[in-house]
């Protein structure tokens, strides 16, 4: 494989579509992945678990998310771990585009 450094554009590797979350993976590992996620106002993602640590990064836009209970408010620029093994769910308020930086360990 031809392993190259390429600068971009968070917010232009994935488009906003009406009604859907859209995602694409930006980098995937045995030790964990990067994935940018574009939610259009009012998508969410309902309340789960995962087993690892992840950490969310604000792009664009405005999200609601829950940890544990716990709403947070971010905005384009915010970013917030969610712990491994605690419910967390996510809501667009307006559109937004997040990174998820899972770490698998």
């Amino acid at each position: 494989m031809d392993e190259h450094a390429e600068v971009s554009r968070a917010g232009d590797l994935v488009s906003y579509q009406d009604g859907a979350v859209v995602s694409r993976i930006i980098l995937k590992r045995e030790t964990g992945n990067v994935t940018l996620f574009a939610f259009d106002t009012g998508q969410e993602l309902s309340e789960h678990t995962t087993p690892y640590d992840a950490l969310v990064q604000i792009v664009d836009g405005e999200a609601a998310i829950t940890i544990a209970g716990r709403p947070y408010r971010l905005r384009a620029g915010d970013m917030i771990i969610m712990p491994a093994h605690q419910p967390h769910a996510l809501k667009a308020v307006s559109r937004f585009k997040m990174l998820l930086t899972m770490i698998r360990s």
